[in-house]
């Protein structure tokens, strides 16, 4: 019988490093196999982490948040629609950009000389400085269309039922990465989803949730474009307990990676993440993206009502968090796999965020690794003991 590991199980080896200042690092990474973010944390499609305001914010950071399917088509897509007014905006009136004109250098300088060639006499300082500011300008705005045009704007589908339908309207109002959320991804359901949503739309898809290198063979080869590991360990998820299955997720990384790699297919790590520190051990696995959940519940973008108890000035504020296969999702006890609590209100997603992009480049710079890519070939983990794991945490854990 083989042995599993999840993130508590190893650390990374740190080694020696040339990295001047952990803010050089650039730990971009790519989403699907056509899109890009800037640094590689996406918000879980989860109806109390993932709504407009989060995947406004995550937009807003360079990265993704994955809009809930637990809502109504009309009302995901108009949260779409409005997500992609939030992309278009950016460059609003910006030739080239938004009007379907490629900008170029080489137009750039067309349309000067043609300012300027009707003149008797030759092009005068002005002019040349004008031409100066004119490249500078079209270089930046190529730069950053360049890099948005990679940019996700992603929804969650499901397998059954009116998916296809949700999946139209949701492309008609600006997607171009669908998410196919389910739990078990190794299924044939799933198989017959990507087919159709590929077939029925210009888009790309993202499939899971599997665990088994033969999981993601499966997906690749269905036409998948970037694949979701994670089955029965988030922080909510019951499905272990109640079920028995599921693979460790260190384990469960290794062996999607390995089979990922060949297909050229971004790999996302979903679930077991407690710390910042587990987010860095899923990218060392050799995971492009690490989705969150629970680290970005209870955030004021966070879908839900902010909840008080006591009174000022002892009050304390809460926020509701659950799984979708929990009872109080569901609202009945069918096939309940998942829990739900409060959480206590954290504030702005922002705060969140900018501590995890600083734990990444600080993981980078102890390995060495300028970039992701580097990151991932430069990660050596070691087996931890109970002892290593009281070393590493004697604020939180007693011997």
């Amino acid at each position: 019988m083989r042995k599993c590991y999840t993130y508590d199980d190893v650390n990374i080896v740190p080694k020696y490093s040339e990295i001047e200042h952990r803010d050089k690092v650039n730990i971009r990474t790519r989403f699907t196999k056509k899109t890009e973010i800037a640094y590689p944390i996406v918000s879980s499609p989860m109806d109390t982490v993932t709504g407009l305001d989060m995947a406004k914010e995550m937009l807003e950071w360079g990265t993704c948040g994955v809009i809930h399917r637990f809502q109504s088509i009309e009302e995901q897509s108009k949260m779409m629609k409005s997500l992609h007014y939030e992309w278009d905006r950016y460059f609003d009136g910006v030739p080239g950009i938004t009007d379907g004109e490629e900008r170029t250098i080489e137009k750039e300088w067309k349309e000067w000389w043609d300012s300027v060639k009707h003149w008797n006499s030759p092009p005068t300082k002005s002019d040349w400085k004008d031409l100066k500011e004119r490249f500078y300008f079209a270089d930046s705005m190529i730069h950053d269309e360049k890099i948005w045009s990679k940019r996700p704007l992603c929804a969650a589908v499901g397998v059954k039922g009116d998916y296809l339908e949700r999946a139209k309207e949701l492309v008609n109002n600006g997607c171009n990465v669908l998410f196919i959320d389910i739990a078990h991804g190794h299924h044939k359901l799933m198989s017959n989803a990507i087919s159709k949503l590929k077939g029925e739309n210009n888009v790309e898809v993202v499939a899971g949730s599997v665990a088994t290198a033969e999981g993601v063979r499966f997906l690749c080869e269905q036409g998948a474009d970037s694949v979701r590991i994670g089955v029965g360990n988030g922080s909510l998820c019951e499905t272990r307990i109640r079920t028995g299955v599921g693979v460790p997720q260190v384990s469960a990384l290794l062996d999607a990676v390995a089979v990922a790699d060949n297909y050229n297919t971004p790999v996302i790590a979903d679930g077991g993440v407690r710390t910042i520190g587990d987010v860095c051990k899923g990218l060392g696995c050799g995971a492009d993206t690490i989705m969150l959940g629970s680290l970005l519940s209870g955030t004021k973008e966070s879908p839900g009502e902010i909840e008080k108890v006591g009174e000022w000035p002892n009050e304390q504020l809460f926020k509701k968090y659950r799984g979708s296969a929990s009872r109080d999702f569901k609202g009945n006890d069918k096939n309940v796999e998942g829990n739900h609590k409060i959480i206590p209100y954290k504030g702005k997603v922002k705060r969140i965020l900018h501590d995890i992009r600083d734990g990444i480049n600080s993981s980078c710079s102890y390995v060495g690794a300028s970039n992701i890519s580097e990151y991932h070939s430069k990660v050596e983990f070691v087996e931890v003991s109970r002892a290593g794991q009281i070393e590493a945490s004697p604020h939180l854990l007693k011997n």
